[in-house]
């Protein structure tokens, strides 16, 4: 999997992190589907499950060279760079989006999350009935995790290791939103606000030379909360690349026809007219996580009247689904090059 890549391909491997990692963060859409439209899914899922038990050898041994050769370390390294740097930037300015133009952000993930199923779809020529079993399984968990209740926050630390397990589906699992099933489970505030603002907060007074936080138990009570999740989330990278590599070798028809299925089940999450509903208090006024934001309960879809704005909102799904078909074109273009 491992090839030469020139400054160019590095520079599109850090933005397709960027991509990734901000697809993550948003409720409903997948990093994984990133990944897949991007051509880089299956050396993404080969590179993670090479971290084994001989990658840990070479890594304790001091062989600190051969260990990064081993785990295809400068596409991971690129990759990772991209989604940490999407996380404190590019998600910001999505989440500013979502607050101003939501109707037009979702219309345009709506959109390029259709033309990732036509992409992934075209050229898959097993339909069988085994596949087209796969594909109504994979599309009803999808749609039926979209309709669950969510529960509510819940901070304690093996609760928290298991939430970071689970939320690095949507990286491995194209269709599977990590960000969402972390809205189900009660903690996308805890894990994905909280706790990232808790670090950076952090940060910030370690560069201005004020260590009062030590002092702070709800500030260290975050950063040990986002440690644990760190480290479930690892442990979750892990364990499902194995799985997914084991399986895409052995019942690759099948797995895709699934996948299709979950990407398919993900457009009820990412349906553009919803009405986000939050959470309140037994007082009924609007209850607010420690940034003042108010806190998402879930969402209630509806169909739109036609309208200036829902014309408008079709051009944005117009717009993603000609993203998508870019890449895809771009995909094709340079690999016809380095032929």
């Amino acid at each position: 999997m491992q090839s030469t890549r020139t400054l160019k391909d590095r520079i599109f491997l850090v933005i397709k992190g960027l991509a990734m990692g901000a697809a993550n963060k948003v409720p409903g859409v997948s990093g994984g589907v990133v990944a897949f439209v991007a051509g880089f899914y299956e050396e993404f899922i080969y590179s993670l499950q090479r971290v084994n038990k001989t990658a840990l050898r070479l890594l304790l041994n001091g062989r600190f060279k051969s260990f990064y050769r081993y785990i295809n370390g400068k596409f991971l390294g690129l990759l990772f760079l991209g989604m940490i740097v999407s996380y404190f930037s590019v998600s910001k300015i999505l989440d500013y989006l979502i607050v101003n133009y939501e109707l037009y952000v979702w219309s345009t993930f709506f959109g390029m999350i259709l033309g990732s199923i036509y992409y992934i779809s075209k050229d898959f020529g097993e339909w069988n009935r085994k596949t087209i079993t796969a594909l109504i399984i994979g599309a009803t968990v999808g749609i039926s995790i979209s309709f669950l209740d969510p529960a509510t926050e819940n901070d304690h630390l093996m609760f928290v290791f298991f939430c970071g397990i689970i939320s690095v589906s949507g990286m491995t699992l194209p269709g599977f939103s990590g960000s969402f099933i972390l809205i189900l489970l009660g903690n996308y505030v805890l894990l994905l606000v909280d706790s990232v603002n808790a670090l950076y907060d952090t940060i910030s007074d370690i560069f201005s030379g004020n260590f009062e936080f030590i002092h702070n138990e709800v500030r260290l009570r975050m950063l040990k909360v986002l440690g644990v999740f760190t480290l479930g989330s690892v442990a979750g990278l892990v364990t499902f690349s194995h799985i997914l590599n084991y399986i895409l070798k052995h019942y690759k028809s099948i797995t895709m026809a699934t996948i299709v299925g979950f990407i398919i089940g993900s457009l009820g999450v990412v349906w553009p007219w919803k009405k986000t509903d939050y959470r309140m208090a037994e007082d009924g006024s609007l209850l607010l996580d420690s940034t003042g934001k108010q806190i998402i309960e879930n969402y209630t879809r509806y169909f739109p009247e036609m309208n200036t704005q829902t014309y408008i909102a079709i051009a944005y799904i117009a717009l993603g689904i000609l993203i998508v078909l870019g890449l895809e074109w771009y995909g094709q273009r340079t690999r016809q090059q380095k032929i």
